[in-house]
This record gives structure tokens, sequence and C-alpha cells, in this order.
């Protein structure tokens, strides 16, 4: 089988979705398959052929104002005659669709079907009715987070988006997911909720995975990282992944100051870009006055990156945004740490309450605090807790299992392939 993964993105170093496709990928030839990507670059000396962690990667070029995205995205003239090209060229047998929201455009679904593919498309975010990170369906402080209004409608998108809003955007994508894709997965049954509340069919939840990895630090390396980062002797919090207000971190730094008054030597790691740090909350840390208590890490990659996971005693995911499913939790629980997550989106589906970590309400800060709080206080538990959750990790949350799930669907797209296409004269988008 010939497996054509499509991803606006291809660096695995910024994001764990893409490398989960790598590491499927590889799952895949192990298994005498063959795999390729085709990908984006906004820098025209980068667009070629290239190979990234064994995978061959088409990479395409598109750049445009992304004010823009509500348009171009339903179908991009820039990749399109390229991508059939590849198409012919490389003959898929399935044509996996992972992100492909802004630069590959939905078009390229399209010319999937009418190649012959069996063509699969996995929502890793709400993108297929929302224009950004969901931030309106919980009702925020005033409701107390309790709501779960996920239709989108255009009393509330227009307001958001002003200017950007496209009258017709949702409908165009709808008509194409139906049209054009055999298998519709989601990456949790929360945003699969989500979603198909907005009128599309969902036939799968496939939740995400990792690999774990071969080797971990070893005491040595992350004595030395504490050491950088000045955390011996301290309780360790740590939040990982884009920095975003959205992620909940102004509100973990008020956590921080109710905290500080029973754990005086805590500390926040924050693992992100340290120029967003820098100037989106440093001046919030020190208007909350918890400066003293963040340390930015900048932004970490493979050995740093494993040693800062370990040197946490807790980890932490407050996002007040939908959370389609948080890979870092799955990071975390590798290195045997205990999580607490939020309850809005898919972490609730990694982290079982209680048992690896809690789930709680971020916009609740006593309570978000009083879960962390409990889990500083007490090291067997933290211990217990971890251990339960790489436990989890290997019984639910392996590249096994999900490329064996993600077998399942090729077949069935390829099956629903070969009973004819399903495009329309005249319905496909325009080139």
């Amino acid at each position: 089988m010939r497996v054509l993964f499509l991803n606006d993105l291809d660096d695995p170093r910024i994001g764990s979705s893409i490398r989960q496709m790598y590491q499927e990928a590889e799952r895949l030839r192990e298994l005498g398959h063959e795999a390729a990507v085709v990908s984006s670059t906004q820098d025209p000396s980068l667009a070629g052929e290239i190979e990234i962690e064994g995978t061959p990667v088409f990479r395409l070029h598109s750049d445009y104002p992304l004010r823009f995205r509500a348009w171009v995205g339903l179908s991009n003239r820039q990749v399109r005659a390229p991508y059939r090209e590849i198409l012919e060229r490389w003959r898929p047998d399935v044509v996996h669709s992972q992100l492909v929201h802004t630069h590959l455009s939905y078009g390229t679904l399209t010319d999937s079907r009418k190649f012959g593919a069996g063509v699969v498309f996995t929502a890793h975010d709400v993108m297929t009715f929302c224009y950004q990170k969901l931030t309106c369906f919980h009702g925020g402080e005033a409701h107390g987070g309790a709501l779960r209004d996920y239709a989108a409608r255009w009393s509330k998108c227009i307001p958001c988006q002003r200017l950007r809003f496209r009258p017709g955007r949702n409908r165009a994508i709808r008509r194409v997911l139906e049209r054009d894709v055999d298998r519709f997965t989601v990456v949790s049954d929360e945003l699969g909720r989500a979603i198909g509340e907005n009128g599309i069919r969902v036939d799968r939840t496939v939740h995400n995975a990792i690999q774990p990895q071969a080797r971990l630090p070893d005491p040595d390396e992350v004595d030395a990282f504490r050491e950088r980062f000045g955390l011996h002797g301290k309780h360790v919090l740590a939040i990982g992944g884009r920095l975003h207000e959205q992620k909940g971190v102004v509100h973990l730094f008020r956590m921080l100051s109710r905290l500080r008054v029973d754990f005086p030597e805590l500390r926040l790691l924050v693992m992100g870009h340290r120029r967003v740090y820098d100037g989106e909350f440093a001046e919030a840390a020190r208007t909350l006055g918890v400066e003293d208590l963040v340390v930015p890490t900048d932004w970490l990659d493979g050995a740093e990156l494993q040693c800062a996971y370990a040197a946490a005693d807790v980890f932490v995911t407050p996002s007040i945004c939908f959370d389609t499913f948080g890979l870092v939790n799955l990071e975390a629980m590798e290195h045997r740490k205990p999580v607490v997550a939020t309850l809005f989106g898919g972490s609730p589906e990694v982290v079982s309450d209680g048992e690896t970590g809690y789930v709680e309400n971020p916009l609740d800060i006593e309570a978000y605090a009083g879960r962390i709080g409990t889990l500083l206080a007490d090291p067997e538990l933290r211990r217990r807790q971890g251990e339960a959750g790489y436990l989890r990790l290997l019984e639910h949350f392996t590249v096994e299992r999900l490329t064996d799930e993600y077998l399942e669907e090729y077949a069935r797209a390829m099956a629903a392939a070969a009973e004819g296409g399903r495009v329309k004269t005249g319905d496909a988008p325009a080139r």
C-alpha cells in the first residue's frame, strides 16, 4: 500500500502531531508499505523533494497574506497543479490528510478523489468549522466554563472574525468533506462531538499516539539541566508547547500566587519560545507578583526537551480553549509525570482523573491550584500517578495501535474509492 500524507507543516521539531506523522510513516514501512508526505514552504528555494526521518517529502511553494486564509484555504491555485503532478508520479493508494487548512487547501482532497485514491481526513483541530482556536464554546468566566456551545453561526463568528469572516466558508468545507472524503476521523471523542454539531460526518475516533523513546535522560543529565536553570531543591511545575494566551498561561500565573504560600520554593518551567514569553507574558508575571517563580527556557527540542520533562515534578496543561487532544500530556506520561489537565476538549480522554493525574477546570483558579498542590505535597502520590500514566500510555497510546487503526481506515477508504468517485461535474472548488 502507498500512503501519501498531506500536511501544511513538515518539521517534526515544531509539533507533536507532525512527529506522530513520521512515526506512523516509519511503522508503515516496517509493515511493508510505502509512505510519503506532501507539505508546503513559504520559501521558494526550499521547494522540491527532500527526505525527513526516512520519509520522502514533496514541498510545494505557497505564500500569501494569511488574512485571506478563509478564501485560499478552500482552493489554493499555487499548489494544486504541482500536487496533481505528484499524484500522477507517486500514484498513492490512499491520501491521508492531516493538516490542509492554510496552504495545501481542501482542493487537494478533490484532486485526490479525482485521481481515484482512497481519501482519509484526520481532524486534529476545529478548523473545519472555526477560523482559529475555539474559545467561545464554554461561556468564559461568566458561565464558569460550563457551556458546550460548539455550533458555529454568524452571530458568534462575525464579531470574532470581522473582515476575515467569509460567508459560505463552512458550507463549502462541508461539501468537499462529504463528497471527496471516504473516511473522516478525529483525534478525540470530544472533538468528534464538536465537529458533528457542525453538520460534518465523523466516522471514527483514532486517538493520537507517541513512539516511546529508546533512551530517556539519565540522572546526571537531568541534574545538569536542573543546575542550568536553578531548579535544585525546588518544586517544579512545567508547561510546554506553543505559548499562547488561550493555553491558560496567565491563569497559571494566578495559581502560582496562591501556591507559593504553601510552596515557597515553587518554580514554573515554561518550555517555549523566550521571545513569546518576554513579549506576551513577562509583564503579566510581574503584575501578578510571580516573576521570580517563572523560569522560561526558550524553545527546547531533542535531549534538552527530554531533560525538561524529566526535571518536572508535575506537568500542567491548563488550556482555556478547546484543546483537541494534548500530545504533550503523553510526552509527560512517558517520563512518568502526573498531569493536571484541562477539562476542555480531549484531555479527559488521555489523563485518567485521580489515577494518572487530575482533570480540572482552569477557569476555577482555586480548584485547579488545589489539584497541583495535592501532588506537590505528596511525593508518593506523584510517583504512583506517574507510573500509572506511563502504563496507560503503553496500553492505549502507542504508534502500533494508531497505525493498526489507520490501516483499517485505509482499507475502508480504498474499498469506497473502488466503488467509484463521488465528484459531480462542476462541483469541484475553483482552480
